[in-house]
Parts: C-alpha cells; structure tokens; sequence
C-alpha cells in the first residue's frame, strides 16, 4: 500500500509508514493544539517529495500561513515560488487563488483549477478548516463532507481537513466529517501546574494498524512538531464536566440523525 508521509518521523511509525494514499483525514480539536502545524508538515513534505500541493486557508491568510511554516523551519514558500505549491486564500486575497465566499461548490472548482495548473500526479490537499465552510450551517456538515470527499476521491488526492470543536461551548464542527473520514487525528490541551500541555491521538485509521495511546507533543521554533512520547495522566486530568459531556452527546445524536 502506497502510504504519505506525514512529515514527522513519530508519527510515521504510529501509522505504519503514514496516511493511505487516497485517504481523507480529519484533523480535530480546539484552537492552539496543532492542528495548523500538523498541516504544514504535510506540505512541506510533499514538496520535498514532489507531490502536487494545494493548501487552502480560510481562518489565517496566505502570507501568515507561510510565515508560520518559515518560523518553525519549513519554506512553503519556496514551493509556491516554484511553481509546485498553490495556497488558496479564503481570507484576504485577490487573486487568481483566493475564495471570495465560503462555499463548497466554489471550493471543489478553485482546488481543480488548480490540481490542473500543478499538472497530473500524486497530490496533496490541505483544507485548515473544512468546519469554516458550515459554521453558519452546521446541519450540512455531514452533507458537505460526503460532497467533498466524493468529488476529490477522482483526482487523486490525499487529505487532511481541519475541524475546530470547542468544549466551552460545546459546539461540535467536526463530528459531520469524522463520519466521512478515513481516519481521524485529535488534539487535545491541558493546563496543569501553570504549564500548557498538547496532545495528540489517532483515533481512527481504516487499513492501518495504528498506534492506540495518546502522546504529548511540543511544538518547538525553527522544528516543529514533535512527539514527545506517550502521554502520563489521570483520568481527571481530561474529563469533562457532566453538562458538557451531555450537550456532546447530543450534539453527536443530532449529527447522526442526518444523512447525505
């Protein structure tokens, strides 16, 4: 089986060898736990590896997302010069690779466009975040995702696509495309001692025999992403409080009430 890498080695072995080629991932979790990185890595991978690169950003611009990956020793930049890396900005710009609405039909057209524009070969898509293309209709995120998914699926891509959930409010984006995707990778943060701490786990690899625990991560300038090892805590260090936990349950009934 052809397998991507993800562009970090540890999680590469947690993976037997990275995700399946043809594969959609959803990538979850709330804000500031890595979700961004993670996607940048891919990238950056597949230019070095020679793959076609789309990434489309909706909640940072095209100029931040570059400047991250800079920050923390990966030059997307020098891939867009070049021509092998097309970032679609759905936020700020202008030009010929931005979204000017959040609409799934406009999304699956410019990332084509642009699939053409980088020529026939293995590809890679980034969506960071798929959750922004429902956020004010977050009944059709099941539908959206079968949609995208389905018409991707004949191009030849490997994705990752981003959801934002937010257990302050309990608000569930990501649990329409988990039902979709071929796996699953969350994060998760925790405060103790003052100290911020990242987590994540792979919670779902279809054909993949994958590691099961969760591990902490640290994201680290000039590096990136790195696994540190397999994560140490109670069972009170991640439970959530029983109003939450039950507004997540229904959240969850309601998006499985819901069909294509």
């Amino acid at each position: 089986m052809d397998r991507l890498s993800t562009g970090i080695r540890k999680l590469d072995e947690m993976l037997e060898g990275g995700i399946p080629r043809g594969f959609l991932v959803a990538i979850t979790g709330e804000p500031g736990t890595g979700k961004s990185i993670l996607c940048q890595h891919f990238a950056w991978r597949g230019y070095e590896e020679g793959d076609k690169v789309i990434y489309v950003t909706t909640e940072e611009s095209r100029n931040s997302i570059l400047e991250q990956a800079e920050l923390l020793g990966m030059d997307i930049r020098k891939g867009v010069e070049e021509g092998k890396v097309i970032v679609i900005d759905a936020l700020l710009a202008t030009d010929e690779w931005s979204l000017t609405s959040l609409d799934p039909e406009a999304l699956v057209q410019k990332v084509i466009d642009a699939k053409k524009k980088l020529g026939y070969g293995r590809a890679r898509l980034i969506i960071d975040s798929l959750s922004a293309f429902w956020l004010d209709k977050p009944a059709m995120a099941r539908k959206y995702s079968y949609y995208i998914k389905k018409v991707f699926s004949k191009w030849d891509f490997t994705i990752l696509a981003t959801s934002q959930y937010a257990i302050s409010t309990s608000e569930a984006f990501g649990f329409g495309i988990e039902h979709i995707a071929d796996g699953i990778i969350r994060f998760r943060r925790s405060v103790k001692g003052g100290r911020l701490r990242r987590f994540l786990m792979i919670e779902k690899m279809r054909q993949t025999n994958h590691d099961l625990r969760m591990y902490e991560i640290e994201i680290i300038p000039g590096k990136g992403m790195e696994i540190i090892g397999p994560a140490e805590f109670s069972k009170e260090d991640y439970a959530l409080p029983k109003k939450v936990m039950e507004r997540i349950a229904e959240a969850r009934r309601k998006s499985e009430s819901e069909v294509p």
